[in-house]
């Protein structure tokens, strides 16, 4: 094998480690607003990224059925409805269960665990136990070759970009939105915060509905990747943990890189090693990392 070859392979392989981190990159965001910023352990946020992958199929089979024409145009509908879904059923979970369990994070793990199962149970009732793929639009079928031996898969550029389009969304409204002004507020003095008149009940729905509905755009980022079946979602639940918690849990900063490391990592290492021997090595070398800085990479300093 040449160098040249081996330099390809090496590239390939780690663009396969960007398709990874770009949905770890999505799931960690959603985790980073909701246990970053609200002190919440959504154990159920892999079934909302479940919620948004199962909208793509739906939206695939409707157009495939119903609107043939309209196969090549339903995708970017479809990741807009996955948003809209998932971001509807955070905001409904909120509102019926976790607004009663705050700064009670045993419970609220205790709770979203037993809404992660009543989600997969629903998944199975409604749609099928078996794992199902969507048909994917012509557009993001077949690979791009910028040098000979060198192909990048179409689908794998289309997932980085809508990333970083979501990614650039949620630092703009963090910080110059309304919205990110009360989040702001809410978690550096929440008493403050409800003396100068910011509804901080109002402001824990929206965010928790929104970092529910950020999983439900990685879900459709996952279909392009993978099969989607009622379980999926808690495949990705403990990377995503291990996301935010390495990177640090309030700094979208340190999700970012976190993400990043951690793909690179698995996908490097999956090259010379078996799937199992990655994720411990992976594992491994994030123990050792927090036990010397057991705040994360970017630890956020805010008051309580």
């Amino acid at each position: 094998m040449t160098f040249s070859e081996m330099l390809n392979i090496g590239l390939m392989q780690g663009f396969a480690g960007l398709s990874l981190f770009a949905v770890l990159l999505l799931m960690g965001l959603g985790l980073a607003i909701i246990f970053g910023q609200m002190g919440v352990i959504n154990m159920a946020h892999g079934e909302f990224m479940t919620i948004g992958a199962y909208t793509i199929y739906l939206g695939s089979t409707l157009a495939s059925h119903v609107a043939p024409q309209m196969v090549a145009y339903y995708f970017p509908l479809a990741i807009i409805a996955a948003f809209v879904f998932a971001f509807v059923v955070g905001w409904l979970v909120e509102w019926a269960l976790i607004r009663h369990l705050y700064k009670r994070p045993l419970d609220t793990l205790l709770a979203t665990w037993g809404v992660s199962l009543a989600l997969q149970q629903m998944f199975r009732s409604f749609i099928g136990p078996k794992e199902v793929s969507p048909t994917l639009p012509d557009w993001l079928l077949g690979s791009w070759a910028p040098a000979e031996g060198l192909d990048i898969p179409i689908n794998g550029l289309f997932v980085l970009s809508l990333t970083a389009v979501v990614t650039c969304g949620v630092l703009l409204a963090l910080h110059h939105s309304r919205w990110g002004l009360r989040v702001r507020a809410t978690v550096s003095n929440r008493l403050m915060a409800n003396a100068i008149g910011i509804d901080t009940k109002k402001t824990d729905r929206l965010t928790f509905a929104i970092g529910c509905g950020i999983a439900g755009v990685a879900g459709a980022a996952f279909t392009t990747i993978g099969s989607t079946g009622p379980t999926s979602g808690s495949l990705y639940i403990v990377d995503a943990f291990l996301v935010v918690t390495f990177g640090g849990a309030a700094s979208l900063l340190g999700t970012v890189v976190s993400a990043f490391g951690i793909a690179q990592t698995q996908s490097i290492t999956e090259f010379f090693l078996a799937g199992s021997m990655a994720k411990v090595i992976t594992l491994s070398l994030i123990v050792l990392t927090l036990m010397v800085r057991p705040q994360g990479l970017f630890a956020s300093k805010i008051r309580r």
